[in-house]
């Protein structure tokens, strides 16, 4: 290799490539650009460093700079690659300084990621709007909604930290009243952090129910969780707008633009409606797109375009299940790509993975995962013939303490018995049950197979009839029936 192999991104795709590389070749250089100040952080955590569960801002950092120095890694911050000449095998790259190179590559990994998508809201110029899909976001939520004599900036104790915008929010009044628009991953998690911070608490859903992708049955008892813990939920209302010129002052809901239209005053708003890959590098390029306009990518990760790779939440993936292009932005499987196409350019062929869109959510004690096609449309829209069941059975014998009731639905298809996905739902262990169903999909099996799973049993862990069995026996029987 002459020329080295750059990564465009230093969170969780970008430095996984580059130091698995560095351990295959070690000979051979490495370059990542970063474009920020930010590298390896846990973006999953950043609803619990505003809740107080973390401490500190550094506990959510995975490496330093220093430790991916010593990796012989060169990583170069404050260096955004802003074009692609895939026939030069050449990235534009512009400085913070105002400088700007062009850098030859050998093999090319674009992982920048994805970011925070708003809708019709602009939450830029209000304070106390937020978006949270940045670590520089959590730090001023967490610095606004504290009391100005009582906020601790060494939580915020990284030196990536926009200190400015920190001060700023620190120095305003606690609110008291929150919004979050949007009742997917963010806002729910968001929700329980701002009632652990004391502020009165309104989550907003556009759809019939919280968390669409896991379904009605763990939506449902998502919502009842939320509302015992104080958290106001408004499911089938979309928020029509914020409103307020400097600090944030309400939002407006339920009219759809017409008469019906109320007000809810609030001090705090968090929008939390999804998110968008980053892909603006290669523009112009001819790159091949796919679903969410994610970078399409084959089984090695490899793009359209002559030895460039793309990694993470701008890069697709095949789905597990389906067997097609699929965009799924999950953490684990950034990390795994990542680690995969490191080799792979090393010279060691590495498959990224399926992807299944496996995925858990606490909502203060309930735990629910999925995996897989949950709803029937979707299982219908990729050809199947969906059956589905939903059963109530307990998380461990009936007379242990702590046992409780875990819901769990399954969907098959009708004609091959065949696992398509499933979700669970309870407030003990339920969440990790999910993994049992991803590795069930993963293995192409049907419902008599997990029926038959040996999975273990005492009585402080589980029934004799674990409820993913429990779940596969009935809606076993109903194939039967048909």
């Amino acid at each position: 290799m002459s020329d080295p192999f750059v990564v465009v991104g230093a969170d969780a795709a970008g430095l996984s490539a580059a130091s698995k590389f560095r351990r295959e070749a070690p000979d051979s250089e490495v370059i990542v650009f970063e474009k920020g100040r930010w590298i390896s952080y846990a973006y999953c955590g950043m609803p619990y460093f505003i809740e107080g569960r973390v401490e500190r801002m550094s506990d959510l950092l995975s490496l330093s700079p220093s430790e991916v120095d010593e990796r012989g890694i060169d990583l170069r911050r404050d260096h955004e690659v802003v074009a692609v000449d895939p026939d030069a095998k050449t990235v534009a790259v512009e400085t913070a300084d105002g400088d700007s190179l062009d850098q030859p590559y050998d093999a090319l990994l674009v992982a920048t990621g994805g970011r925070a998508t708003t809708g019709p809201f602009d939450v830029r110029g209000i304070d106390g709007a937020f978006t949270l899909h940045h670590m520089d976001a959590a730090a001023a939520i967490d610095a606004y909604v504290a009391e100005p004599d009582a906020y601790d900036p060494a939580r915020a104790d990284v030196s990536a930290v926009d200190r400015e915008r920190v001060e700023r929010n620190a120095a305003m009044p606690a609110p008291e009243t929150a919004a979050i628009v949007g009742g997917g991953y963010v806002g729910v998690e968001t929700a329980e952090a701002l009632v652990g911070r004391g502020l009165d608490v309104h989550l907003f859903q556009r759809s019939a129910h919280l968390l669409p992708p896991f379904g009605e049955a763990v939506g449902e008892r998502v919502e009842s969780a939320l509302v015992e813990a104080g958290v106001t939920v408004h499911t089938g209302t979309p928020v029509d707008a914020l409103v307020g010129d400097d600090r944030i002052e309400a939002v407006t809901f339920g009219g759809d633009g017409g008469d019906g239209a109320e007000d809810l005053p609030v001090d705090l708003a968090i929008v939390g409606v999804g998110i968008e890959p980053n892909t603006e590098l290669l523009a112009g390029t001819g790159v091949g797109v796919g679903p969410g306009g994610a970078i399409r990518t084959d089984e090695y990760g490899r793009t359209s375009l002559p030895d460039v790779y793309a990694a993470g939440d701008c890069a697709t993936a095949r789905h597990t299940v389906t067997g097609a292009v699929a965009w799924m932005p999950l953490g684990l499987t950034a990390n795994r790509a990542g680690r995969a196409i490191g080799a792979t350019v090393a010279g060691d062929p590495s498959r990224v993975g399926d992807i299944a869109g496996t995925a858990v959510v606490k909502a203060f004690e309930m735990e629910a995962g999925r995996v897989g096609l949950v709803e029937d449309e979707a299982a219908r829209e990729a050809g199947f013939d969906p059956v589905r069941e939903t059963v109530t059975a307990g998380s461990r014998s009936g007379y242990y303490p702590g046992a409780a009731p875990t819901d769990v639905t399954l969907v098959a298809d009708r004609d091959s018995e065949r696992l398509l996905g499933g979700s669970i739902v309870g407030p003990d262990r339920a969440a990790i049950r999910i993994d049992t169903l991803a590795t069930a999909l993963d293995a192409d099996m049907t419902l008599p197979e997990i029926e038959r799973l040996d999975l273990a049993y005492a009585p402080p862990f589980s029934p004799v009839w674990d409820p993913v069995l429990v779940a596969a026996k009935v809606l076993n029987g109903t194939l039967d029936e048909e």
